[in-house]
């Protein structure tokens, strides 16, 4: 996937979901365990030295799993390069826990999950399609094959 390097520099210095010091080891053979600073803004994980401003990198994180190693650390592995594993300590068992939840909320999947859910959950008590109003409800990003079709509005 490309993307506009101002505009990804732009977004690393907006505010963030959650930012702190961790180690960090890249994917490559040989990598070692490296302090950065992380940060977590929408669904990129940006990872900067701690002396600079700039990032010098940032994960997309989509199709991705993040799996706890132990106590203190976390990996995150992309599903179409499953070889490439960055690895990330913590300071503490309650850091790590914190930003595995982070990050598993910050993709779009699961975003996306969630709207479908609240959307069912209030067309059923209300017999509203809360999209409705927004001009949305047909996208098809917005629908479960295994639902039933929501009903059209009364005219």
């Amino acid at each position: 996937m490309r993307f506009n390097e101002k505009e990804l520099v732009f977004l690393s210095r907006q505010p963030s979901e959650r930012a702190a010091e961790l180690g960090m080891r890249g994917p490559k053979k040989g990598d070692v365990v490296k302090r950065r600073l992380v940060k977590l803004i929408v669904n990129f994980l940006f990872y900067f030295r701690t002396d600079e401003d700039e990032p010098i990198g940032a994960l997309l994180l989509e199709q991705c799993r993040v799996e706890r190693e132990d106590d203190h650390v976390f990996s995150i592995v992309f599903l179409d390069e499953a070889e490439r594993k960055y690895l990330f300590e913590c300071d503490s068992q309650e850091q790590c826990v914190e930003w595995i939840d982070a990050i598993i909320k910050a993709s779009y999947e699961f975003m996306r999950k969630n709207l479908i859910y609240y959307r069912t959950e209030i067309h059923r008590l209300t017999g509203k399609d809360p999209l409705e109003q927004y001009g949305i409800s047909e996208e098809t990003r917005f629908q479960v094959n295994s639902l039933p079709p929501l009903p059209s509005p009364p005219t």
